[in-house]
């Protein structure tokens, strides 16, 4: 049976198939997930599996490359915030309180200013380069409510979690060491980046609930479809601007899983919100399984421009 390359003709197939696998599995039978042992650790594992997979990705860069990760890294969150500051501010300028089309400005920053990190990380390490994979250094911060709470104005009372932060770091840092200490382990390490993809996907989608897209109706897919297109041709047009390839960009252009959250720690700072957070964090959700299953379209486009020459190549 040849189903590798059957999983490959999807776009972005070796996260995609098993991501809506484990979706699937979590929405119409999650007691299966539940029953213990291996099974349980794998499919609600993500972090662990994640941090191994960074070790290994950190073990193939050379420290030469590492300034090119944080020139990624700074480029993909300031554009980041950057549309999602912008279009929020504009539904909340335009369309007041009610939003545009049931979307409030808070659901709006919530879902654009935040990276699916995991996702951004196994479609750089499939289509990408090492600076672009080392980029989630930087990426990071953008997971969870702080950039939202600045973008709301509210970032006296927030602060940026360091231990957090720190131990997405660590595992790159520690991997880059040790691979620049030794070829030979670097050769070992970076073989095995690629054969955690699928697992590290399967475990993401786990977490998914399908039901979450009907909760939020079509507010909630037109939040993905905004963060996806207008989020994706922005991120992608700075990556290229500052000389990227453009994958980092459309990697870059989908909504974490954390920033369903996100709305609700908001109200904790400001109750007058928390009407809105309601409604909000459906939407979010939404928009965070709508892009999960659209970015990786979107990067494997990207890739294969790059691939056939319409666009220039970063070698690393």
């Amino acid at each position: 049976m040849r189903i590798k390359d059957t999983i490959e003709k999807v776009p972005g197939g070796m996260m995609v198939i098993p991501l809506i696998m484990g979706a699937l599995i979590n929405t119409i039978y999650p007691q299966i997930l539940e029953i213990g042992g291996f099974t349980t650790a794998i499919a609600r594992g993500s972090n662990a599996i994640l941090g191994v997979f960074l070790f290994c990705m950190g073990a193939s860069m050379e420290f030469k490359t590492a300034p090119k990760a944080l020139k990624v890294g700074l480029v993909q969150t300031l554009s980041k915030l950057l549309v999602g500051v912008v279009l929020g501010l504009l539904v909340s300028k335009l369309f007041g309180d009610n939003g545009f089309l049931g979307l409030s400005s808070l659901a709006v920053i919530a879902a654009l200013t935040n990276t699916n990190g995991g996702l951004y990380t196994a479609l750089t390490a499939e289509f990408g380069n090492k600076s672009e994979v080392g980029a989630i250094a930087i990426i990071s911060i953008n997971d969870g409510p702080f950039l939202t709470m600045i973008a709301l104005g509210t970032a006296g009372i927030a602060t940026i979690p360091f231990m957090a932060l720190l131990g997405v770091v660590l595992p790159i840092a520690l991997g880059m060491i040790l691979g620049n200490l030794d070829p030979k382990m670097r050769k070992f390490l970076a073989g095995a980046g690629a054969a955690m993809i699928p697992f590290f996907a399967f475990s993401l989608g786990c977490g998914i609930n399908m039901e979450m897209i009907y909760k939020a109706g079509l507010p909630g897919i037109i939040l993905g479809l905004v963060t996806v297109l207008i989020g994706g041709f922005i991120n992608i047009s700075a990556d290229k601007a500052s000389g990227g390839t453009g994958v980092a960009g459309a990697a870059n252009s989908s909504t974490a899983g954390n920033a369903v959250a996100t709305p609700a720690a908001v109200a904790l700072v400001d109750p007058s919100l928390s009407a809105i957070a309601a409604i909000a964090a459906p939407q979010v959700a939404a928009s965070t399984i709508t892009t999960a299953l659209l970015v990786p379209v979107l990067t494997t486009i990207m890739a294969k421009r790059n691939k056939n020459g319409n666009f220039k190549r970063i070698i690393n």
